[in-house]
Formats: structure tokens, sequence, C-alpha cells
């Protein structure tokens, strides 16, 4: 039986929710935003179940967060005005911690979690963008929330430099970043990075400030 629910937010965005099995906390449950890469963007949200949290969550009721998992139309990319407005409508809707709302995403995911930090970093209690590229001139918007950067050293197709630059552009504003860079890793560092709890525990442990 699935895990997560079809559903289609006020803006026509369709996405993937899942919603945890377990007692939420006073504030309610942690929310986790993820975006996927271009390869699973269309209108078959089956697509976005190939990778990341998605790719599991069918499997399990006890994974504490809510999480939402967009799907963006072919041809596209992320827009982080209709993202902003599918938080609005979770937070509506749902029983979300507004002090603890995460993004991740892989490859024009990640970048796409970038944008949406920098258009709303006042919303956002943590960010995870992997094998991404980014806008290193704007890293001072989101020197506040904690980041926790992924690439793999051997990407041909979004080369590292780019988390490598954003990252210490980010340390020169004073921001909260750890960075992994995995070696002998191309692009697809979103297997090992989705596999491994300490991500998980890690947003856990982050609040809005």
């Amino acid at each position: 039986m699935s895990q997560q629910t079809e559903m289609t937010s006020a803006t026509h965005m369709k996405y993937l929710l899942y919603l945890p099995d377990t007692e939420a906390s006073d504030n309610g449950f942690p929310l986790m935003l993820f975006l996927h890469g271009s390869g699973e963007r269309g209108d078959d949200l089956e697509l976005v179940k190939t990778h990341g949290p998605p790719s599991f969550l069918d499997d399990t009721t006890d994974f504490p967060f809510i999480v939402a998992s967009p799907q963006c139309p072919s041809g596209e990319t992320w827009n982080p005005i209709l993202l902003i407005e599918l938080i609005n409508e979770l937070s509506g809707i749902a029983f979300v911690d507004t002090n603890r709302i995460y993004v991740t995403g892989l490859s024009m995911g990640g970048r796409g979690t970038w944008d949406l930090a920098m258009a709303a970093p006042e919303r956002l209690a943590a960010i995870a963008p992997v094998c991404a590229s980014s806008n290193t001139a704007r890293a001072f918007v989101i020197k506040d929330i904690p980041c926790w950067v992924f690439h793999g050293a051997e990407d041909k197709v979004v080369p590292c430099l780019n988390s490598d630059n954003m990252v210490d552009a980010l340390k020169l504003a004073g921001a909260d970043v750890k960075y992994t860079k995995y070696p002998d890793v191309g692009h697809d560092s979103w297997t090992p990075t989705y596999s491994n709890p300490e991500l998980y525990e890690w947003m856990l442990m982050q609040k809005r400030k």
C-alpha cells in the first residue's frame, strides 16, 4: 500500500504527500520539501519516486517528517514563488511545525533548493542541496540558514567546483555550513546522501532562528 498520496496544490502543482504514522510534538511535525532533478519532470508522479526520500517512503510509516515532493512540469525549472505557495498551503492544511521546515533536492532540485532559500530565507530551518549549481553572489542572503552541501568529486554533469565555490562564499559570509564531497563519485551523489540517516538526524536538530 502506498504511503504517499497524490495531491494538487491551489497553484496546480502536483505533489506526493507523506504523513508519518507517529505522534506529533506539541508544535506539529517537521516538514521536508524534496525537489527532484530534471529527469523526473512531467505529469507522472510515479517518476518523482525514482530518487531521494520518495523512493523509500512507500515502505515506511515512521519517517519523522511530513514530506512533500512536488513535480516540476516538462521543460521548466523550479519556481521559488510556487514552492513558497506550496509551503504556505501545507502549513495551513497539515499539522506543520513552521519552525522546522527543511528543503533538499538533487541536481536541478539542488539548484531549486538554493533558489528557494534565497527567496525566503526567513521561512527555513535548514537546507541540504545535492550536486547543484548555485549563485555565489547571493550567498550572504542565506548565511543564517544551517546548510549541509553534498557533491561528488568526479561529477561531470554539474562539476563540484559549483559547491566548492558556494561553500567558500557561505563560510566567508559567516554561515553554518557542512560539506560532504564524495571521492570517486560522479553525478549520483544523491544515493549515498539520502541513504544516510545522519542527514535526517541533523535536520531534526535544526530549528528556525
